[in-house]
Formats: structure tokens, C-alpha cells, sequence
């Protein structure tokens, strides 16, 4: 009898376990979890990530008919690692290349969600995620959809650490690839 109580115990002890390790996977909305809000003033954003010690924005760029957005949306993005580990250096935020809605770009002047994402950047198919330091300056550009949730945390890393300036993200994928191998 003794036995079964302790058996009993260990069995509620181990499903308590998993079902935290279940929950602590679970996807979330990326809406709610990855991107921040914004008032599409992206000067005003700046001083944000200025004041919450961020290492700058990444803007997603995207449209709602295209299935590669939806991908890393569904797959990578609503991830609760992903959502940490980007929610802790940068401000986030989606971008609709058809949008019509105003906003205020990085030197504060005033134009559309459309013609910032074509005149500006020249966004012709999504997504693209651009990174930008905290004076608004582009610094990296990424276009398509990551494989994975560790290559869209390498991107993260390639822009913190500055790898941008020196090589490629091909190149670096590459090299930190070949250092998984290794281990």
C-alpha cells in the first residue's frame, strides 16, 4: 500500500511535469506575442527601443495573400522562445505592403504603409524583414521565410553582433552550421 501512494505521487509529479513542458511549448498568436503595437509613427518607435534599451526595430513586411508570411506567422513566429528572444532586442512590427493606412517613417516624414514598403525599401514579394538600428538606418534585409526557429534566431544574432557589416547571412548560416556539426 505504501508502494502505490508513492507510485501514486511520482505518477502526479510526472504528469505535472509534462503537462508544463506541453504548456510551455504551446504556439501563440504572434499578433499578441511577437509584434508590438504601433501607431505607425516609426520616429516615435525609435526613442521606444531607445528607452527600453532594445538594440533596434525589425519591421516584417508583408500582405495577406502570401503563404510564406503565413509560414513563418504559423511555424516560427508564434513560437514562445522566438517570441522571447526577439521581444528582448528589438521592437517588432508588421507591415502591410498594400496598406493605404499613414504613417511616419524613421525621419519622420509622412507617407503610406504602400509607399513606404515599395518607394522606400522596394518590397516586391514577402516577406521581407528589415533590421534597423537605432537611428533608422537599415541594417540588414532579409527576404523569403526562414527554414527553421534556430535560423530565425541566428538573423536575430547576426544583427545584434554586428555580422551584417562583414559577411552575409548565407555565410554566417553557413559557418554556424558547420559549428553545430563539430560539437
Amino acid at each position: 500500500m505504501k508502494h502505490m501512494k508513492l507510485l501514486s505521487c511520482a505518477a502526479g509529479i510526472l504528469s505535472c511535469a509534462l503537462l508544463s513542458v506541453v504548456y510551455a511549448e504551446t504556439p501563440r498568436d504572434p499578433y499578441q506575442y511577437f509584434f508590438n503595437e504601433s501607431f505607425g509613427d516609426y520616429s516615435e518607435e525609435l526613442e521606444n527601443a531607445r528607452e527600453q534599451g532594445k538594440q533596434g526595430v525589425m519591421v516584417f513586411f508583408e500582405m495577406d495573400e502570401c503563404p510564406f508570411c503565413h509560414r513563418m506567422k504559423n511555424t516560427i513566429m508564434n513560437q514562445p522562445e522566438v517570441q522571447t528572444y526577439y521581444r528582448e532586442r528589438f521592437l517588432l512590427f508588421s507591415h502591410d505592403i498594400e496598406g493605404d493606412i499613414d504613417i511616419v517613417d524613421f525621419e519622420g516624414n509622412e507617407t503610406t504603409q504602400k509607399e513606404y514598403a515599395v518607394n522606400v525599401h522596394r518590397v516586391r514579394a514577402t516577406p521581407v524583414i528589415a533590421f534597423f538600428d537605432l537611428e533608422g538606418n537599415r541594417v540588414a534585409r532579409y527576404i523569403g521565410a526562414t527554414r527553421t526557429a534556430r535560423e530565425f534566431k541566428w538573423l536575430a544574432d547576426y544583427v545584434v553582433d554586428g555580422h551584417y557589416k562583414n559577411t552575409s547571412f548565407t555565410r554566417y548560416k553557413r559557418e554556424k552550421k558547420q559549428e553545430l556539426d563539430q560539437s
